[in-house]
């Protein structure tokens, strides 16, 4: 029985007020865990089914669940309709109550935002304790859910529980990131902060008050860290270095900026003060004592790469495919953008001849194309204005031609990026928790950093032009990754809410790219669709660089030359993109394979159903499935449009 079916009998059921804590709980039918308003509740309908029940001291975990499951049975819907889906919700409910307690940042960051005034243990002992719970877990899912029993969907999300759990403990053994990679606690020192002041919908004071108690932790968990690092690869210490010193920036400066007017503004500051002060503590440890012990090797080797990538796309591929099919693709993304520099020579160069035919000749067209496309661009402050500018047009085109349902109401914010949040990315989504699902989501634009010279800054803003602007923004908001969390954010199943896949996400995003403009958006401006493609091909490049730079002997100087003179990127997009893979490893993997899934699965689906092929109602069943792992599409999708084959 699904999830709406048990909403309906409990509306129904003359016991009915646990509704109230149940069916209403957001657009769509989002779970989030209002326990106290349940646990009220429960009791009250059981006295009313059997007499008075005396209030037990149960605790918020498994004794809510256990209380959750004696109202269902007294309501007649848990048994043989209800059960065996019910009961793998349940367990995975209970595993997230314990994982929560041990990692309170996990649970402010999916939306539950009981343990805010907590930060996670970091020590050993502690960490301990979450692999146990992983382990423990894994081994027990077997013995409580019968698999063969679930309904196709509880079976999706059985096999998505299972494969995260043994991606965790495989994860924490062989990577082992809170030795290895020093970064995890200069985010963690700014992001326990941030995420409530932009994130949580408590009000102001409580996460004033939250955020207070959080950073007086924040010293001890950086102690902790120093106690935990050992040899890391050197490109993480120095990327750590960058981000203390933008933290420390954030608690002298930002974090009062924030908050704005408070009665608590005295209590931030004080805090604050004290976290800077660990935080310049810090600093010198990564300096001073960190780096020069950063003798680890950043590339994880061939054995490890397939196997990790494997596990991390869950795409049915294996990393020799994938690198298979990037190679296939590149050369014929650059045929394409040929034919587009052909077209548009003759408007940039009116007097010029096109170069030879040949193959310098070609890349030759192309780079002069784009190096002239890049003059459109704005200033530094302009960069957030232009992205609100573009959301508008694109909200409205996608509305236009039927593409797919915006979200009603739209809790997208756009903003420009934190200072101590930039560096890494030009642009970012930050997407409503899964468990908060009316939160803001946060589309983050970088101007170039404050501290980078005149030229630096304008081979950024020719990077990210007028026409590039108008991709990213594509791809990250509309109607791209906000777009498509804030559907996943309405599915039935918290568990595919928590347990996203990111090949799902980027895959939909990068899909997005060209199927828009294939509708029409831009009106065919030829400079937007050379853009399009120079993003794709980065992304087909980035799965060529993330197995070479990781599996072979590739140089820098050997990723800098393909990078520049192939993928047409500029040297310094190129550089940050070079140290990006080595921070880490399949991650760059996920774009050209989730879109490669996203566009096998339209033309076969469009084959399929003829004349009755739409468009929009494609999108929306596909976005309807949460960011499932991709293996899973065809099927669900067809289910879903009635397919028969």
């Amino acid at each position: 029985m699904s999830k709406s079916n048990i909403r309906f009998i409990l509306v129904r059921h003359p016991l009915g007020r646990i509704a109230l804590h149940l069916g209403c709980l957001g657009r769509g039918g989002q779970a989030r865990f209002h326990w106290q308003g349940i646990e009220r509740a429960l009791r009250e309908c059981l006295a009313t089914a059997f007499g008075t029940v005396r209030r037990n001291p149960i605790g918020r975990g498994t004794g809510r669940a256990l209380a959750l499951g004696a109202a269902l049975a007294a309501m007649g819907v848990v048994g043989a309709a209800a059960e065996p889906d019910a009961v793998l919700n349940e367990f995975f409910r209970n595993y997230l109550e314990a994982d929560f307690r041990l990692s309170p940042m996990r649970a402010t960051r999916l939306g539950d935002h009981r343990f805010d005034q907590l930060l996670d243990d970091v020590s050993a002992v502690a960490r301990q304790r979450r692999t146990e719970l992983s382990r423990r877990t894994l081994e027990e899912l077997p013995q409580r859910v019968e698999y063969s029993r679930l309904s196709r969907a509880g079976q999706v999300d059985y096999e998505i529980l299972r494969d995260n759990l043994k991606l965790d403990l495989w994860l924490e053994e062989t990577e082992r990131p809170y030795e290895n990679d020093p970064r995890v606690y200069t985010s963690l020192a700014t992001e326990c902060a941030y995420a409530l002041f932009t994130q949580s919908t408590l009000p102001k004071e409580t996460n004033i008050s939250n955020a207070v108690a959080r950073i007086k932790l924040v010293p001890a968990m950086l102690a902790a860290a120093r106690e935990n690092l050992r040899h890391p690869p050197r490109v993480r210490t120095e990327r750590a270095i960058q981000q203390n010193a933008g933290a420390i920036a954030f608690y002298e400066r930002e974090i009062l900026e924030m908050i704005g007017d408070s009665p608590q503004r005295g209590a931030v500051q004080a805090v604050a003060k004290t976290a800077a002060a660990a935080l310049r503590q810090h600093q010198v440890f990564l300096e001073k004592e960190l780096l020069p012990q950063s003798t680890g090797d950043w590339r994880i080797g061939q054995e490890r790469f397939a196997r990790k990538l494997e596990m991390v796309l869950d795409a049915g591929v294996t990393a020799d495919q994938v690198l298979a099919e990037a190679e296939a693709a590149f050369p014929q993304v650059r045929r394409d953008m040929q034919l587009v520099a052909r077209q548009l020579w003759a408007h940039y160069f009116p007097r010029q001849p096109l170069p030879p035919d040949d193959e310098a000749g070609r890349r030759e067209t192309i780079q002069r194309v784009i190096q002239e496309i890049g003059r459109d661009h704005g200033t530094p402050e302009e960069l957030t204005r232009d992205a609100r500018a573009t959301v508008a047009r694109l909200k409205q085109f996608i509305a236009e031609r039927d593409i797919l349902k915006l979200p009603d109401p739209d809790h997208c914010q756009v903003i420009e990026m934190p200072e101590f949040q930039r560096g890494n990315s030009v642009a970012f989504l930050n997407s409503a928790p899964p468990l908060d699902a009316t939160a803001a989501s946060i589309y983050a634009v970088s101007p170039p950093p404050k501290d980078w010279d005149a030229a630096r800054v304008e081979s950024f803003l020719s990077e990210y032009n007028s026409r590039m602007l108008q991709v990213l923004t594509l791809h990250e908001a509309y109607p791209g990754h906000y777009v498509q969390l804030d559907y996943a954010n309405r599915q039935p199943s918290v568990l595919r809410r928590v347990l996203g896949s990111g090949v799902f996400e980027e895959g939909w995003a990068n899909y997005c790219e060209q199927m828009l403009l294939d509708q029409g958006y831009g009106d065919g401006d030829l400079a937007l669709r050379m853009m399009q493609l120079k993003f794709y091909l980065r992304s087909v490049a980035n799965a060529i660089l993330d197995h070479k730079l990781h599996c072979t002997a590739m140089t820098d100087e050997e990723a800098l030359r393909f990078l520049t003179q192939d993928a047409f990127q500029s040297e310094g997009e190129a550089r940050l993109k070079i140290i990006r893979a080595k921070l880490g490893s399949c991650q760059l993997s996920t774009y050209f394979v989730g879109r490669g899934a996203f566009m096998r699965l339209r033309q076969q689906v469009q084959r399929e159903m003829g004349d009755q092929f739409n468009l929009g109602r494609f999108h929306e069943a596909v976005l309807e499935e949460a960011s499932v792992p991709v293996k899973f599409l065809p099927e669900l999708v067809r289910l879903k449009l009635k397919i028969n084959r």
